[in-house]
C-alpha cells in the first residue's frame, strides 16, 4: 500500500507541476509560459507577418512557414536553401548529445494560401501525390510481370533484395505478422518516384515499433531494417501466413480504360439510348477520354479494394450499363478532387437508374438486374459520405428498396445454385454468382456503416443471411484471376474453402475458429458489430439475459480476431499504402473490430443521431457533455487500450504523413470507427485530469495515461491548457480535416476541434461541461496549431 501511495503521489506531482504562465497577451486574457508562444499568439490579433521571403513578395507569420515556403517553392530555382537555427544547432551538437526520447510536437498548421506564395493547395498537392503514387505502383507491376516472365516459379520471398527498388505503397498481400514500414515521405515535399538505378531499398527506412523507444516519428536510416519477428506488433499479431500456401505474388489486373474516341462515342450512345426522357443529355457533358480513364483508374486503384464487388477483369466501360458506369466515374472523380464533375456524374447516374426502374415496372425484387443494385449502392455511398445532410436522408429513404432487392436477389441466386446441383459452374456462371454474393454483402456492410455513424437500424439483419445457405465471398486473388487462365481458376475454386455465412457465424459463437477470405472476415465483423448494437437497443429482454449475451459476443469477437491467422492467403499486389501487410479489407475489419469491442461498454446514440444533421457545433456540444458515458473501471481501461492503438497507428507512421495520404489510401471506415474511439479516449483522459486530486488513478490507469502522455512534448500539451485530453482531440480533428475526399471526415474533424477547444476552456476558465454548447469554435491561435509533425 505505501508503494502505491508513493507512486500515486509522484504521478500527481509530475502532472500537476506545470510551468507558470507569466507571459500575458496584451489583447486578451490568454497567458503563456514562454514569451515566444505569447508573441506568436499576439500576431493572431495584430495580423503581423514579420518573416519576408527574399526571393519573392510572400510574407509569413512564423519563420518555419518561411522555411517551408523556401523548400517547396524555390528549391527548383537553385541557390542556397534557408535553414532554421534549431536545425543548425541540432546538427552541430548531434554527435555530443545522446539519443533523446522522440516525442510528438504539435507543429502549427500551414496558413491559408493567399496566392502570392506560389504554393498549391492541399487538394492539388494530394492529386499530384496520387499521380506519382500510381506511376510508381505501375512501375512496380511492370517489374513484377518481367520477373514472373523470366521465372514464373520464383517466389517473392526469394526475390527480396536490398538492391532491388520496391515501390512505396505497392504492398504485397501476404498475411504476415510484421508491420510493413510505411512509405518514406517528407511533410514538406512530394515523394519522388523511385528510379530503377537507385540501389537503396525503400524498406531501409525503418520504423520504430513498440518494444523500442516510443516514437511518433519515423527513422530514416541507411542501415537495413531490423527484424521485428521477435517483437510482434500488438495490433496485427494475427497475421501469420498459413503454411503450405503459395507465396509468389500476382500483379493486379489493370484498371479498365477507354481505348479510343470510338469507345467514348459508344458510351455516349449508350447513355442516349437509356435516357429516353432526355433528363440527362440536355445538361450533361461526357468527360473526355483522358478524363474517363483518370476517373476509372482512381476508382479501381483507390476505392475498389475497399468494396470489391465489381469484377475488374471483365469490366468494359463501352458495354457496361450507363448508370453503373457513371456511378463508378463519380467516385473516381472524388478521388481526383474534381468535386463539381463528381456531383454531375453522381446526379446523372441517379436520374438514369431511377427512370429505368420507373419505366420497367415488370422488374421485381426477384428479377431486378444486378447492375441496378450496384448502381444504387454506389449512389448511396456517394450521398452518405459526401458531407451533405440531405444526401444521408436520401440514402436512408431508399434503404428499404435496396434491402428488398437484395433479399430477392439472394433467393434468385440460391435457385440458380440449386438448379445446377453438383455440377461445376462455368467460369461465366461463377463470375455472375460471385458478383451477386459480393454485391449483397457489400450492401450489408454499407448498412452497417450507416448504423455505426448515424445510429440507423440496418434494414438487413444477420438473421436474413443466416436463413439462406449463402456462401461467403472468395479470396481477392481468385476473384481477380485472369479470365484467360481457366485452369488456375478451376483449381483454385475447387481447393479454396468457401464456408457459408451461417456456418462461419455458428463457429464464431462456439469459439471454433473459421477459415475464410479477407472479404469474409470483413462481413463477419460487420455481423458482430450489428449484434452488439442490438444489445443497446433492445428493451424487451431482461438485463441478465443481455449481460449473458454480451459475454458471448465478447468471446465471439476474440474468436474472430484469432481467425485472422487462418484468413486465405492473398498473393495479389494491392497498390495502396497500409500500416501492415495484408489486404486492405483486413485493415478495415480491424478498425471495426476495435470499435465493436468498445461498443460493448460505451454507446453514443445521441451523438450519432446528431451527426445526421452535419452541424459540427451541435455534435461537439454532445461530445463534450458525454463524459458520464465513460467510467473508470478495469473494463474501460481495456477499451482505452484499443483507443490508444487506434491513435498509435498514425502516430507510428507519422501524423502529418497520414493526414496527407490516408484519404487516398485508407477506407472511410477508419475515420468513422475512429470517431468513437478517439471520443472515448479524450473523455477518459479528461476524467482522469479532472479527478486527479479527489480520486488518483490506479496503477493501470496511471500506466495508460503516461503511455499516451509520452507521445507528446510539454509545449504541445501546453498549447491546450495543459490538457492532454484536448491535445489528443485536436490532433485527431486536424488529421481528419487536412485532405478531404469524403465530406463526412471534414464534419468529424471540425467536431473534434471544437470539442478540443471546449476541453481546453474548461481548464483555463473553470467552465463546466454543460457550457460547451455555447462555446465558440476555435481561436485563431488554436487554428494555427493544428497537427503534429513526425519529422
Amino acid at each position: 500500500m505505501p508503494e502505491t501511495m508513493t507512486s500515486q503521489a509522484q504521478f500527481l506531482k509530475k502532472t500537476a507541476l506545470m510551468p507558470e504562465r507569466k507571459y500575458k497577451c496584451e489583447y486578451c486574457a490568454r497567458a503563456f509560459s514562454r514569451s515566444e508562444h505569447r508573441s506568436r499568439h499576439e500576431r493572431s490579433h495584430t495580423k503581423e507577418r514579420p518573416f519576408k521571403c527574399l526571393k519573392c513578395r510572400s510574407t509569413f507569420v512564423r519563420r518555419d512557414l518561411l522555411l517551408r515556403h523556401d523548400r517547396t517553392v524555390h528549391a527548383k530555382d537553385g541557390g542556397i536553401p534557408l535553414h532554421s537555427e534549431g536545425k543548425r544547432r541540432s546538427n552541430k551538437n548531434s554527435s555530443a548529445a545522446g539519443p533523446s526520447k522522440p516525442t510528438i510536437s504539435i507543429e502549427p498548421a500551414i496558413e491559408p494560401f493567399d496566392g502570392n506564395d506560389g504554393l498549391v493547395d492541399m487538394e492539388t498537392a494530394a492529386v499530384l501525390m496520387t499521380e506519382l503514387h500510381q506511376a510508381a505502383a505501375a512501375a512496380m507491376v511492370d517489374q513484377e510481370q518481367m520477373m514472373l516472365r523470366e521465372n514464373p516459379r520464383r517466389s517473392m520471398s526469394s526475390d527480396f533484395d536490398p538492391s532491388v527498388p520496391y515501390t512505396p505503397g505497392a504492398i504485397r498481400v501476404d498475411n504476415m505478422s510484421t508491420w510493413d514500414p510505411p512509405t518514406p515521405s517528407s511533410t514538406n515535399t512530394l515523394p519522388d518516384i523511385p528510379r530503377t538505378s537507385d540501389s537503396q531499398d525503400w524498406n531501409a527506412n525503418t520504423l520504430q515499433l513498440p518494444g523500442h523507444p516510443t516514437s511518433m516519428e519515423r527513422s530514416f536510416s541507411a542501415e537495413p531494417p531490423r527484424s521485428y519477428a521477435s517483437s510482434p506488433n500488438p495490433y496485427f499479431s494475427g497475421f501469420a501466413s498459413p503454411s503450405g500456401l503459395p507465396t509468389h505474388s500476382t500483379p493486379p489486373p489493370l484498371p479498365p480504360t477507354v481505348e479510343n474516341d470510338e469507345q467514348r462515342n459508344m458510351i455516349l450512345n449508350n447513355i442516349k439510348e437509356m435516357d429516353k426522357e432526355r433528363a440527362v443529355l440536355d445538361r450533361f457533358r461526357l468527360p473526355s477520354k483522358s478524363g474517363l480513364n483518370r476517373y476509372l483508374r482512381e476508382y479501381f486503384n483507390l476505392f475498389h479494394h475497399h468494396f470489391p464487388f465489381l469484377h475488374m477483369p471483365t469490366f468494359e466501360p463501352s458495354t457496361i450499363d450507363p448508370p453503373l458506369l457513371l456511378a463508378v466515374l463519380s467516385v473516381g472523380a472524388l478521388y481526383t478532387f474534381e468535386k463539381e464533375q463528381a456531383y454531375t456524374l453522381h446526379l446523372s447516374s441517379k436520374v438514369l437508374v431511377n427512370n429505368f426502374l420507373h419505366r420497367n415496372q415488370e422488374f421485381s425484387s426477384l428479377n431486378c438486374p444486378l447492375w441496378t443494385t450496384q448502381t444504387l449502392l454506389l449512389n448511396m455511398v456517394f450521398a452518405s459520405w459526401s458531407g451533405d445532410a440531405k444526401g444521408v436522408e436520401w440514402a436512408w429513404s431508399i434503404g428499404g428498396l435496396l434491402s428488398n432487392v437484395v433479399a430477392g436477389g439472394r433467393c434468385e441466386l440460391q435457385q440458380r445454385i440449386e438448379k445446377r446441383g453438383d455440377k461445376l459452374p462455368t467460369r461465366q456462371e461463377w463470375i455472375d454468382d460471385e458478383g451477386s454474393r459480393r454485391t449483397y454483402f457489400a450492401v450489408y456492410i454499407f448498412f452497417g456503416l450507416l448504423t455505426l455513424t448515424f445510429n440507423y437500424t440496418s434494414p438487413i439483419t444477420p438473421a436474413e443471411f443466416g436463413s439462406i445457405p449463402i456462401s461467403l465471398p472468395c479470396s481477392e486473388t481468385l476473384w481477380n484471376s485472369p479470365v484467360a487462365d481457366d485452369t488456375f481458376w478451376r483449381e483454385a475454386y475447387i481447393n479454396e474453402p468457401l464456408p457459408s455465412f451461417a456456418d462461419a457465424h455458428a463457429r464464431l459463437f462456439s469459439c471454433d475458429t473459421p477459415s475464410y477470405s479477407a472479404f469474409a472476415a470483413r462481413v463477419m465483423i460487420n455481423t458482430l458489430f450489428l449484434e452488439v448494437w442490438n444489445t443497446h437497443h433492445t428493451s424487451s429482454v431482461a438485463p441478465a439475459a443481455i449481460a449473458d449475451y454480451r459475454n458471448k459476443l465478447a468471446a465471439a469477437l476474440a474468436t474472430w480476431h484469432r481467425s485472422l491467422d487462418s484468413v486465405t492467403s492473398e498473393t495479389m499486389i494491392v497498390p495502396l499504402s497500409s500500416p501492415q501487410k495484408g489486404h486492405p479489407l483486413i485493415f478495415n475489419a480491424l478498425a471495426l473490430y476495435r470499435v465493436t469491442s468498445a461498443r460493448l461498454s460505451v454507446d453514443f446514440e445521441q451523438i450519432q443521431r446528431a451527426l445526421r444533421e452535419h452541424i459540427p457545433e451541435e455534435v461537439a456540444s454532445l461530445m463534450t457533455a458525454a463524459t458520464d458515458a465513460v467510467d473508470r473501471s478495469p473494463q474501460m481501461t481495456a477499451v482505452i487500450q484499443l483507443c490508444f492503438e487506434c491513435f498509435q497507428i498514425p502516430a507510428l507512421m507519422g501524423i502529418r504523413w497520414v493526414a496527407r495520404t490516408a484519404a487516398l489510401n485508407w477506407s472511410v471506415e477508419h475515420p468513422l470507427a475512429g470517431f468513437d474511439l478517439m471520443l472515448i479516449l479524450s473523455l477518459w483522459l479528461y476524467k482522469i485530469e479532472d479527478e486527479m486530486e479527489t480520486m488518483p488513478p490506479n496503477e493501470e490507469e496511471r500506466d495508460m495515461f503516461e503511455k499516451i502522455r509520452a507521445l507528446f512534448d510539454d509545449d504541445s500539451v501546453e498549447l491546450y491548457g495543459s490538457r492532454l485530453s484536448a491535445a489528443v482531440a485536436r490532433v485527431w480533428g486536424g488529421m481528419l480535416d487536412d485532405v478531404v475526399v469524403w465530406g463526412i471526415t471534414s464534419i468529424l474533424g471540425e467536431s473534434f476541434k471544437i470539442h478540443s477547444h471546449t476541453l481546453a476552456l474548461n481548464d483555463d476558465s473553470g467552465l463546466t461541461l454543460s457550457s460547451s454548447a455555447s462555446s465558440p469554435s476555435s481561436s485563431p491561435e488554436m487554428d494555427e496549431d493544428l497537427l503534429s509533425d513526425a519529422e
